[in-house]
C-alpha cells in the first residue's frame, strides 16, 4: 500500500493511493497514521479494504508528511562512498549518526525556508525508513520486522551551521521545513527490493543527484538494528539512510540554495516532491 495524509494544516486526514493513482479517504477506518497504527500487522489489515468503496479526495488537495506525530528523526552520515569522497567526509567503520529535530519535518510540496543568516543551504535526496514497532537491542531480522514502511526524504542542511558554527551537526539540520517527507508511506509488501531503489534530485530543472540504494555501505536492516543498540526506536520514528554524490557542498565552487530556487526529487514507487525555497 501507499498511504498518505492530506488536507490543510491542522486538519490532516489519513488516506491511501488506489491502483489508479486516486487518493482515497481512510478517516472513517483509522483516525491517524502514527503510534500503534503504524504497527506492520495493523497496516496490513488495511489491505483488505476495497479502495473503490472509499471516498475520493479532490485532485490538487495538499499532501502532508505521511506520518503524523514523529518522535525523532535519526540521520545517517556518509553512507555512499562517492558522496563522502566528493564532500570531504570520512567513512567510519561504524555508521555516523545525528539527530534532526522532529519539527523539521514537512510535507512533500511545502515551501522550504531559507533561515536567517543562512548562505549555504544544501540538498540531499534520501530513502527514509519509518519505524512501526518498538526496537531495542534488536537483531537484524527483528529490526526488519519493525519497519512500517519507506518514504522519500530530502535532508536539507545549512552547511555553515553544521560545519563552521561548532558543536554537533544537529543545528545545521533542524530548521523548520528541513525534512520534507513523502508523499507516500510505502509498506514493505509494496517495496520488497529496497536495494534497487533509484533516487534523483533536480534544482531548477538541472539534475544534481541520481543513484541507487544498492550502493549503500550500511544496509537498512543493519542500520535499524545498529541504532536500536543506542536508542529505543518507537513507532513514528524516522531514519534517513544517507544521500548520494551531487550535493551542493561537493561542487567546486560549491552550489547552495536561495529563495526562488525549486527542488524536485523522486524515487522508485515513492512518488515525487516539489518544493520552492522561500526567505523568512
Amino acid at each position: 500500500m501507499r498511504l498518505v495524509r492530506f488536507g490543510d494544516r491542522g486538519a490532516e486526514r489519513p488516506g491511501l493511493l488506489d491502483e489508479t493513482g486516486v487518493v482515497r479517504d481512510l478517516s472513517e477506518q483509522i483516525a491517524t497514521l502514527d503510534g500503534p497504527m503504524l504497527d506492520p500487522d495493523r497496516l496490513a489489515s488495511l489491505a483488505a479494504i476495497d479502495a473503490s468503496t472509499l471516498p475520493s479526495v479532490p485532485e490538487g488537495t495538499r499532501l502532508c508528511k505521511p506520518v503524523d506525530r514523529i518522535g525523532k528523526i535519526v540521520g545517517v552520515g556518509p553512507n555512499y562512498s562517492d558522496s563522502a569522497k566528493l564532500a570531504g567526509f570520512r567513512i567510519n567503520p561504524e555508521p555516523t549518526i545525528f539527530l534532526k529535530a522532529a519539527t523539521s519535518a514537512c510535507g512533500p510540496n511545502d515551501p522550504i525556508e531559507i533561515p536567517k543568516l543562512a548562505n549555504r543551504v544544501d540538498w540531499g535526496v534520501e530513502l527514509a525508513v519509518v519505524i512501526g514497532r518498538v526496537a531495542k537491542y534488536a537483531g537484524v531480522e527483528v529490526a526488519e520486522r519493525a519497519i512500517a514502511g519507506y518514504c522519500l526524504a530530502n535532508d536539507v542542511t545549512e552547511r555553515n551551521f553544521q560545519l563552521q558554527r561548532g558543536g554537533q551537526w544537529t543545528k545545521g539540520k533542524s530548521h523548520d521545513t528541513f525534512c520534507p517527507l513523502g508523499p507516500y508511506l510505502v509498506t514493505p509488501d509494496e517495496l520488497r527490493e529496497t536495494d534497487s531503489i533509484e533516487l534523483w534530485l533536480d534544482v531548477n530543472g538541472e539534475r544534481q543527484q541520481i543513484g541507487s540504494t544498492g550502493e549503500m555501505i550500511f544496509k537498512i536492516p543493519y542500520l535499524v538494528s545498529y541504532l536500536s543498540r543506542f536508542m529505543r526506536l518507537e513507532p513514528g520514528d524516522v531514519i534517513l539512510t544517507g544521500t548520494f554524490a551531487g550535493v551542493g557542498l561537493s561542487y567546486d565552487p560549491p552550489r547552495f540554495l536561495k529563495a526562488g530556487d525549486r527542488i524536485r526529487l523522486g524515487g522508485t514507487r515513492l512518488g515525487e516532491q516539489d518544493n520552492l525555497c522561500v526567505s523568512i
